[in-house]
């Protein structure tokens, strides 16, 4: 009886190490954010922390360079590689130009988005200290422009690469 007592104890301590592989509430239980073994563990924190989004001490712009550029990379490769040119002498071409224009799709999605108002960034269990550049419509511009030019530069990188293929190969 003693120790069913402790073991219900424990429920209440999360240093307890009966209770670190458990779910249990990250701050406020009205909100819905849980803290799992996942999204609680320190490779995922340090993971998500490195990511443009969250790192420290960038400006909105070049956040969204670094995300404009991986978007415009890989996006290039499913147009040119699966779409309806893709046995001709301009796919890859079709492929940038696609891109393109999915970027410049993305980036007014991005615009709207500023346009509305959006909330602060809000700290959850992942991410304690979220950056402070994307809480007004100014950053957010930044964030939309530099989207724009790090993805084109992407695209057009992946496109002088998949080009050159036979050249790079040569090497």
């Amino acid at each position: 009886m003693v120790q069913v007592q402790a073991i219900s104890e424990s429920k209440n301590r999360p240093g307890d190490p009966r209770n670190q592989e458990v779910v249990r509430e990250a701050g406020d239980n009205q909100v819905g954010n849980l803290a799992t073994p996942i999204n609680s563990s320190d490779f995922t924190k340090s993971f998500i922390n490195n990511l443009p989004a969250y790192r420290k001490g960038l400006s909105p712009q070049r956040r969204g360079l670094e995300v404009g550029m991986a978007h415009g990379y890989w996006l290039i490769g499913p147009f040119a590689k699966l779409g309806p040119l893709r046995d001709t002498d301009v796919a890859n071409l079709a492929g940038l130009l696609a891109t393109v224009g999915l970027l410049i799709i993305l980036t007014i999605g991005l615009s709207i988005y500023a346009s509305s108002n959006p909330p602060q960034p809000t700290a959850t269990i992942t991410t304690p200290n979220p950056p402070d550049g994307l809480s007004t419509q100014e950053g957010w511009n930044e964030y939309t422009t530099g989207f724009l030019i790090g993805g084109i530069g992407g695209a057009g990188f992946a496109y002088l690469l998949i080009s050159n293929l036979p050249l790079l190969q040569g090497l």
